[in-house]
């Protein structure tokens, strides 16, 4: 074979070495990137039988028919090795890809519980939404309160039963005078003292008291009370307003009683009941909370004039109002957050 001596490389042998390490380097790819990689090794510029093919412009006339069919079979035999060795590797990543992504449509679905909005948080807010509706703003105090503005401020006597440690809960050492408070009127205090008047405001919030655990008490529940302090405050306002409440949560039906009673910081007080149109066993008059025009003493130790000013507050235990909106017969059942009992009752989210 007369060829120069810068192509004497071009030989059946090197074709077939080259071919041999292209057709090994593709049976060894496990995957298409390791294909892709023995392609470029074996089959792009640069590599040995891409070099071959260079070679030919400096093979002799009567041989480039010779050497260009063997370099030329060499390549479509590498050419026909990768086509397959990749539909083989396709298929397989394919088969894999399905396996991994398969769903079992005869088993049981997994189910994610959904939560539900407590509804006692759901009935203060409508009540603090009903209250701003009238102008009226929502007022928030400290839970742990002191002694002053718990008691003494509200007219509250040392002696008083309310103050014995078998009511409420006092925070150690005694001697800070440090209460959970045990009714949200500390937040009316608050209010009067740093507030210019006229004031209207409406305080929800939760309470502490050494009640029983059982279907009618909680030693924490929640309460909301209302304190308006203004001019020419007489009870027919709070009536009016106790009225307005009802019909807006009970129905226009709805409606209130006062009946006499005695609280240190109102005077005078009252018990007011609510007629309920739609009670459950039929309508009736049920015991809501408490009333009354602001005691003098307490608007004097808040700064206020009681010659000048007037005012009326009232009270009102949220629970119990759920218990008798709702028909809910245990108010345990409303502070062991069963998401059962709030998806009956509360808004699902």
């Amino acid at each position: 074979m007369l060829v120069s001596d810068e192509v004497s490389e071009i030989s059946p042998e090197a074709v077939d070495a080259a071919v041999h390490a292209a057709l090994a380097a593709i049976a060894a790819a496990t995957d298409t990137a390791q294909l892709k990689a023995a392609r470029g090794a074996h089959m792009a510029e640069g590599s040995p039988l891409a070099r071959l093919n260079a070679g030919m412009r400096q093979v002799a006339p009567e041989h480039k028919a010779q050497f260009g069919k063997l370099i030329g079979q060499g390549r479509g035999q590498v050419t026909q090795a990768l086509a397959a060795r990749e539909a083989q590797l396709e298929q397989a990543e394919t088969a894999a890809r399905l396996e991994a992504e398969r769903v079992d449509i005869t088993a049981i679905a997994q189910r994610s519980r959904v939560g539900a909005r407590h509804p006692l948080t759901l009935l203060q807010e409508q009540i603090g939404d009903l209250f701003v509706g009238m102008g009226w703003e929502i007022a928030e105090g400290p839970e742990l309160e002191h002694e002053w503005y718990n008691f003494d401020a509200l007219n509250l006597d040392e002696d008083h039963p309310a103050r014995q440690m078998q009511d409420t809960f006092y925070v150690d050492p005694v001697e800070r005078h440090l209460v959970m408070r045990t009714q949200t009127s500390p937040v009316q205090m608050r209010t009067m003292l740093t507030r210019e008047l006229p004031v209207y405001i409406i305080s929800p919030g939760r309470v502490f008291r050494t009640d029983e655990y059982d279907a009618t008490h909680l030693p924490v529940f929640t309460q909301a009370e209302g304190l308006v302090v203004d001019k020419g405050i007489t009870m027919a306002h709070l009536k009016g307003t106790l009225d307005h409440i009802a019909r807006q949560l009970f129905g226009a039906e709805a409606k209130t009683r006062m009946r006499t009673n005695y609280f240190p910081f109102t005077e005078p007080s009252a018990e007011f009941d609510l007629w309920h149109p739609t009670f459950k066993g039929g309508a009736r008059w049920i015991e809501w909370g408490g009333c009354g025009m602001v005691n003098p003493n307490v608007l004097r130790a808040a700064g206020i004039d009681p010659e000048v000013y007037s005012g009326f507050a009232f009270g009102i235990g949220i629970e119990r109002a759920l218990m008798f909106r709702s028909d809910v017969q245990d108010m345990r059942d409303m502070a062991e957050g069963d998401i059962r009992f709030s998806e009956q009752f509360g808004m699902v989210v």
